[in-house]
């Protein structure tokens, strides 16, 4: 025996086979207190009525009554409904639901036999639109293999075919919405949005499929705020707070359409920025919203009786005679009322996309029923489960909608892009500015039709970035703790380029280019060098060329009196290795005038190094002779066989075949050069003082402190020196070192021997002789 009253169906025709159907036709139930010492209240619907809700429900009755005047599906079948309203409420969805399951009578009766006793109510139902009703009935009705076939129910969360084993939809999955929103919002360059949703099955699961799909898109979300009509009014003004407060100017709302309403009125009191609203289907197309005038240039994706008392009654504010009233204390209706006058959703037939859902949905119902039923053109009537059969159907609904169901129950994704247009009076209107179909290929999906009005009636697409974008001369340097999408522009290090947008990183431009003023591009270097007629380059090459027969000059000289006591105690051998390798250093000088190309960088460096070590390399020798024929000179002293004439030899061809092997690097030429020329200084500056009245040391520490002193201010100049001036600043410390080397220890040599020939004997160079000349 049933315990409670059963739930009276709004709508209800009978017929062969009778099939349920409910819709969220009212926004609330009844509250009443529960005391716990009676049986609670039957629940009973209450509030504003929602217009299109009703819409759907007469759309079902229409199907069927078409259906029975059909020759061709279910001939001789004649079919029924029953039509409730579940208050948008979970609990009367539940009570619906065992209803179509177990039937209404108050007692079981044993006399019916078993097989017909276990049968369900209904075969199948439509509905319900909203996704967490349809949840709590799919998992009841499922157990019974009752389908249930919804028009309006997208969250993705009911294609689980295990937990919702007899659930179909005629209305595509949120998961392919989500991913055709993120698309959208990434198509039209928006990477800092705000989201809000309703805090419900639909819009949780819906929003947590957007967030995925805008984080593979590489968008970020400022907010992500949740409400439900049902709860505090301090949360809603807060959800209201937040978004006035958001820099992000577009915002995704994955709301459903009762509490998108209360959204509105709450926003519409205090109205934030233009904002770019981005709708999901429940409510995109409402007409009701149409009011807000805030909500221009809105997009989003859309869908390719007591009750009729009521509905009398509330249209009309007037009570039919006889009837309860729901508006007591108005005037009675007369019968002068005229429907074809009521301006409201139910009499819109403007947006009849989800009521195409409805159609399609009980035409599944009986297209599944004809393939149990009918064989042939007879028709029984007796069923047990259509479950089975549904999940086959495939049919052409009249008004030319292909109906079928994949794996999971859904239909292919096809929606219209909705835009919300202001119209020459200055009211809104949808208008279909394109097409999304989610069996095509990925980037193919979108098809625009005609141009879309953005917010404000802006023909142009308004940023919405946390950051803009980097231009090219910059790199995005990420903020501390803040989405990807924050970013700083950091310009380019001095010698860097960046040639695009947002770029990561800076580059390096190529050897022979360097960057231009922007920082983005590189440009050709401008050839610049010493040429050959360049009067520069004319008194280089005459000082180098004097240089060079100034060595050879001296080597004669050197050559002619080889036996003289000055020649041979200064150690002839080295001293024209060392007049050879002054001869090459002067004309290496010659090699940095003139074009330059790889090769002769390459020879003027390595040439530069060679002889120039070569010729340190005879002064570090002479140095440390004149050391060692001290060292001789003392009692049992044997140390010059260390260091002969072989030694010697050994000693310059080891230091120049070092130079080689590091003549890479033209820093590391002058660092190794250095190194040679400090420790001869040091060297010769501690022979400084022996006794000898000719002492060469003394001759080789000038010398080395003018090569020293000239190659350490050669650094800075050659650094700061622009183009050719670098090339001239080198041949000059060339030049001048070596005329330094030549004219300290070679020129008081020549002197004595041309102009002072009494000087040139063994005896006074022995400081026997005293010698005011030197």
């Amino acid at each position: 025996m049933l315990w409670a009253e059963p739930q009276q169906p709004g709508l209800s025709m009978n017929g062969d086979f009778v099939i349920g159907g409910i819709f969220s036709i009212h926004y609330y139930t009844k509250s009443e207190q529960i005391t716990y010492t009676s049986i609670p209240p039957q629940p009973q619907c209450s509030g504003s009525m929602d217009l299109r809700e009703m819409r759907f429900a007469r759309a079902m009755e229409f199907t069927i009554h078409e259906i029975n005047n059909s020759t061709d599906l279910l001939p001789g079948i004649r079919l029924g409904y029953q039509i409730h309203d579940s208050c948008t409420a979970v609990p009367m969805a539940i009570k619906v639901g065992f209803q179509f399951a177990n039937g209404i009578d108050p007692v079981f009766n044993v006399s019916v036999s078993c097989e017909k006793s276990v049968a369900a109510a209904v075969p199948a139902l439509v509905g319900e639109s909203s996704s967490t009703p349809s949840i709590s009935m799919a998992r009841m009705l499922g157990l019974f293999r009752i389908p249930q076939v919804s028009p309006f129910a997208t969250c993705a969360c009911l294609s689980d075919k295990r937990q919702y084993p007899a659930f179909f939809r005629t209305v595509p999955s949120d998961h392919h919405q989500a991913a055709a929103l993120a698309r959208m919002v990434k198509h039209f360059g928006w990477t800092w949005i705000g989201a809000v949703r309703s805090d419900s099955d639909y819009g949780n699961n819906g929003m947590a499929s957007f967030l995925k799909a805008a984080q593979e898109e590489g968008i970020c979300v400022e907010y992500s705020e949740a409400y439900y009509r049902t709860q505090p009014r301090s949360k809603l003004e807060r959800v209201a707070n937040v978004i006035r407060r958001s820099t992000a100017r577009v915002i995704v709302a994955f709301v459903a359409s009762g509490d998108m309403k209360f959204l509105l009125e709450e926003l519409a009191r205090e109205p934030p920025p233009p904002l770019q609203w981005i709708g999901s289907e429940t409510w995109i197309t409402d007409v009701d919203f149409l009011k807000f005038n805030m909500c221009s240039g809105a997009v989003g994706f859309a869908l390719k009786s007591p009750l009729l008392t009521e509905l009398w009654e509330r249209s009309f504010s007037c009570n039919l005679k006889g009837q309860t009233g729901f508006f007591e204390g108005t005037r009675e209706c007369d019968g002068s009322e005229d429907f074809h006058t009521l301006h409201n959703q139910y009499t819109d037939t403007s947006q009849l996309r989800i009521t195409n859902m409805v159609y399609k949905a009980t035409y599944a119902i009986a297209h599944a029923i004809h393939s149990i039923i009918c064989n042939g053109t007879k028709c029984d009537k007796t069923i047990q489960f259509i479950f089975n059969e549904l999940k086959k159907v495939n049919f052409m609904t009249k008004n030319g909608y292909r109906v079928t169901f994949d794996s999971s129950g859904d239909p292919v994704a096809v929606y219209d892009l909705i835009n919300w247009q202001v119209k020459r009076d200055g009211s809104l209107t949808f208008v279909t500015v394109g097409h999304y179909d989610s069996s095509k290929p990925r980037g193919q999906e979108f098809s625009m039709s005609r141009p879309i009005s953005w917010v404000s009636g802006e023909t142009e697409v308004q940023l919405s970035v946390c950051s803009e974008s980097c231009p090219p001369g910059t790199r995005k340097a990420m903020q501390k703790g803040r989405p990807i999408c924050c970013y700083d522009c950091i310009p380019c290090a001095e010698g860097e380029i960046s040639n695009m947008t947002d770029s990561l990183d800076c580059m390096h431009c190529p050897p022979e280019f360097w960057p231009n003023t922007k920082q983005d591009s590189c440009l050709p270097k401008p050839v610049e060098f010493l040429s050959w007629d360049d009067n520069l380059s004319i008194i280089l090459t005459a000082f180098s060329v004097a240089g060079a027969v100034m060595a050879v000059s001296v080597a004669g000289v050197f050559y002619k009196h080889r036996n003289s006591p000055i020649v041979r105690a200064n150690n002839s051998e080295l001293s024209f290795l060392l007049l050879f390798s002054l001869t090459l250093c002067f004309l290496c000088s010659l090699t940095f005038i003139g074009r330059p190309s790889e090769w002769s960088c390459m020879l003027r460096h390595t040439a530069f190094g060679i002889t120039f070590v070569l010729c340190i390399s005879c002064v570090l020798g002479k140095t440390i002779v004149v050391l060692m024929a001290f060292r001789a000179t003392l009692p049992g002293s044997n140390v010059m066989k260390w260091f002969g004439p072989p030694q010697q030899r050994l000693s310059v061809l080891a230091f120049t075949l070092i130079q080689v092997l590091i003549s890479i690097g033209f820093w590391a030429v002058l660092g190794y050069i250095g190194f040679l020329a400090l420790l001869c200084f040091v060297l010769a500056f501690l022979a400084r003082k022996l006794p000898d009245n000719f002492n060469e040391a003394k001759f080789i520490t000038f010398s080395m402190l003018i090569f020293c002193a000239v190659w350490i201010t050669f650094i800075p100049a050659y650094v700061s020196s622009p183009g050719k001036f670098t090339v001239a600043v080198e041949i000059f410390a060339i030049l001048s070192s070596s005329f330094g080397l030549i004219i300290c220890i070679f020129v008081p040599k020549c002197f004595i021997i041309v102009f002072r020939p009494e000087q040139n004997t063994k005896k006074h160079l022995m400081g026997k002789v005293p010698s005011k000349a030197l």
